[in-house]
């Protein structure tokens, strides 16, 4: 799979742990930044990852910043982007099965090494169910493209 990958300054860290555990298991990364000691603001790097998701450039994007809401706002601001702040496996695995999220907002300085990654494992591997879900993201779909649900 290819995924975008992006943080602030407060999410550097994190990123790079989950960058070398997407690199491990074979994913395509594209980092949008920011680098390493780079005080950077979360909307210039998020949402350059989440146009990668909506230009397909990238299949999904995975974004960090201290609180992950920063980075949600941001992302959910790009047309087809649907992005989800998940906290744990079962938020992480629910956003994908009923949402269909294609960005994936994660805490930075809240959530340890080892949750990040299992977060990320549940979130890449999870499937939408489409059904009883497609009609409500359709409404999603048709406010973004005529500014109202139908």
């Amino acid at each position: 799979m290819k995924v975008a990958i992006s943080s602030d300054h407060r999410g550097y860290a994190a990123k790079e742990n989950v960058r070398a555990h997407l690199e491990q298991a074979n994913h395509t990364v594209t980092d949008f930044g920011c680098g390493e000691g780079e005080p950077c603001d979360y909307p210039d790097t998020g949402i350059a990852g989440a146009i990668s998701v909506a230009t397909k450039e990238n299949d999904r994007a995975i974004l960090f910043c201290g609180t992950g809401i920063g980075m949600s706002i941001s992302a959910n601001k790009v047309t087809g982007i649907r992005a989800a702040l998940c906290h744990d496996e079962l938020t992480a695995e629910m956003s994908r099965r009923h949402n269909n999220a294609n960005v994936l907002c994660l805490p930075a300085d809240l959530l340890g090494e080892e949750v990040l990654r299992r977060v990320v494992d549940v979130w890449l591997r999870t499937e939408y169910e489409g059904g009883r879900h497609e009609r409500r993201l359709q409404k999603i779909a048709d406010y973004e493209s005529n500014g109202r649900c139908t």
